[in-house]
């Protein structure tokens, strides 16, 4: 019997914050997880000013690789627009969903179940199937409805994990790359994903340096 494909799905939403989506999506799939890729329309603007690359439909698999800087793994793509696309039902089979980077729109809208796109459509199936959920809000600073928005998503489940890297690993010198690659890996660990993308506090002061 031919095991049943059972991706995470990740949705970018479009706030800033675009190289942490591709974090989290290359360190998928060197853990040889399938993938389900919403992005928002939002997201294509945001992915175009911070890259430089444009992201559209019709080339999604040329446009993914470019933006990714590798080969791309086990993909579907499902356009932000697609209420009727697979990860919209709960009867679809998915291990959950990661939302990277999740702008204070998507988080409300996933909070109080508007449902107006894939995005948020999906994220909130996957919490009324109790499934991992992960939010990760760039925002900052910010007002008490998105505190509300984020308690809301906390009690429905999910796990709120703002990008606030840690600098244990590399210090005052570290690069925009590890700390993009320090909160893709928690995003991963909240996910119960194996990785490699940080250095693990040991309990020595220093020793990752």
């Amino acid at each position: 019997m031919v095991d049943q494909r059972r991706p995470w799905v990740v949705g970018v939403s479009g706030a800033s914050g675009t190289p942490y989506a591709a974090a989290v999506i290359r360190a998928l799939f060197d853990a040889g997880e399938a993938v389900d890729l919403v992005v928002s329309r939002a997201a294509r603007l945001t992915i175009l000013d911070e890259t430089g690359a444009p992201f559209r439909d019709a080339h999604w698999k040329d446009d993914l690789a470019t933006w990714l800087g590798r080969s791309i793994n086990d993909v579907v793509y499902w356009p932000a627009g697609d209420l009727a696309a697979g990860p919209s039902s709960g009867s679809y089979q998915a291990k959950g969903m990661l939302v990277v980077p999740a702008s204070t729109a998507a988080c409300a809208g996933i909070a109080i179940g508007l449902s107006k796109d894939l995005l948020q459509r999906a994220a909130e199936v996957n919490l009324k199937e109790r499934r991992p959920v992960v939010v990760v809000p760039r925002e900052t600073p910010v007002t008490r409805s998105h505190l509300e928005h984020l308690i809301a998503l906390h009690d429905a489940g999910a796990v709120v994990l703002p990008a606030s890297p840690g600098f244990y690993s590399a210090g005052a010198a570290a690069t925009a790359a590890q700390l993009v690659d320090f909160i893709a890996g928690k995003v991963l660990d909240a996910a119960g994903v194996s990785h490699t993308l940080f250095t693990r506090w040991s309990g020595d002061l220093g020793h990752s340096r």
